[in-house]
């Protein structure tokens, strides 16, 4: 019996996979999470074979939560599913050590075989999106610098990005600065709508 974890924040999606895969007479789902924060401490409790996570968990998206799940629970795999899949994203989760990256277009038959693959020790992830991944190379941005732009993408000011990290405004301008010059865009907007598409935010 595989012991599954499933964290996916919308309900009507998490509740159909739960479903889905209980019907399994090999899958037993222990548990299930609707934010990236929650997912810690229902595993240590659970003790899952594999963690089924959706790469846009709130509070704490799928690879910041996989990263962890490694650190804490080394057997626990994990298989990411993922509406969006940039490149930068892919090499990322391949970097992680995760096992699984799965599209969410995947059928039902795909997922349970990922998960039995997953649980084996095999990785699953597409040649195409691995291809990609290498491609595009590191992500040229620092974790301040990320947090800097995932905000600008929400529509923060400088001064409100400043404020929630706890930076002076001048630091974020430079970083915001700096970003716009890694990712040779020509403006903020630009370096998001470049960070976007490949995965790097």
């Amino acid at each position: 019996m595989i012991r599954v974890l499933v964290a996916e924040d919308m309900r009507v999606v998490r509740e159909a996979l739960v479903v889905m895969l209980s019907r399994e007479p090999e899958l037993e789902v222990a548990g299930q999470a609707e934010r990236g924060d929650e997912v810690l401490a229902l595993a240590e409790r659970i003790r899952p074979d594999v963690a089924v996570l959706d790469l846009g968990l709130p509070d704490e998206d799928g690879l910041e939560v996989s990263a962890k799940l490694r650190h804490t629970l080394p057997g626990c795999r994990v298989l990411v599913l993922t509406a969006h899949e940039g490149p930068g994203k892919v090499r990322e989760a391949l970097a992680i050590g995760i096992r699984g990256f799965l599209r969410k277009g995947a059928s039902a038959a795909e997922l349970v075989d990922s998960i039995r693959k997953v649980h084996a020790g095999q990785r699953v992830i597409s040649p195409d999106l691995v291809a990609a991944a290498m491609e595009v190379g590191d992500n040229p941005l620092t974790p301040r610098e990320r947090s800097v732009l995932q905000l600008a993408a929400h529509g923060l000011s400088a001064s409100q990005i400043s404020g929630r990290l706890h930076l002076a405004e001048g630091t974020v301008r430079n970083n915001l600065t700096r970003i716009i010059a890694k990712l040779q865009a020509q403006n903020w907007v630009d370096a998001v709508r470049v960070a976007e598409r490949i995965g790097w935010i």
